[in-house]
């Protein structure tokens, strides 16, 4: 979950693979955001209905589950407007279109300049 006591930007990884998400934690947290993690668009949706300082939701687009990365960012635009989405894959070709409004994608594999440049630039200063 969220590191207590910081007061960046809270952003969720939604990533079903272990390592990578462990890999996408340790790298925005260090960064100075706070991070919550889910393993499938299920999870994340719980996360979502619980906590009302998400930020960004940063997600992988094939992923086990009742929906992939592109119908959760669907979703979320739908019930949660303001949250920024980022959607990454590095098997799925995505256009703005696949996207809802303002959603960004980033192909993997993203080096960690990319992912942090995009994550400060959703959420300002």
């Amino acid at each position: 979950m969220g590191l207590p006591g910081t007061k960046g930007p809270v952003v969720l990884i939604v990533e079903d693979e272990f390592l990578l998400r462990m890999n996408a934690r340790d790298l925005i947290q260090a960064a100075g955001f706070n991070v919550v993690e889910a393993a499938n668009a299920d999870e994340a949706i719980e996360i979502l209905e619980s906590r009302r300082d998400i930020t960004v939701v940063f997600t992988d687009i094939q992923m086990p589950g009742s929906m992939d990365g592109l119908k959760l960012a669907q979703a979320i635009r739908g019930r949660w407007p303001p949250i920024k989405i980022i959607a990454t894959s590095g098997h799925v070709s995505v256009t703005q279109e696949d996207l809802p409004e303002g959603g960004r994608f980033l192909p993997k594999p993203y080096s960690p300049v990319e992912i942090i440049s995009m994550l400060r630039e959703l959420t300002g200063p």
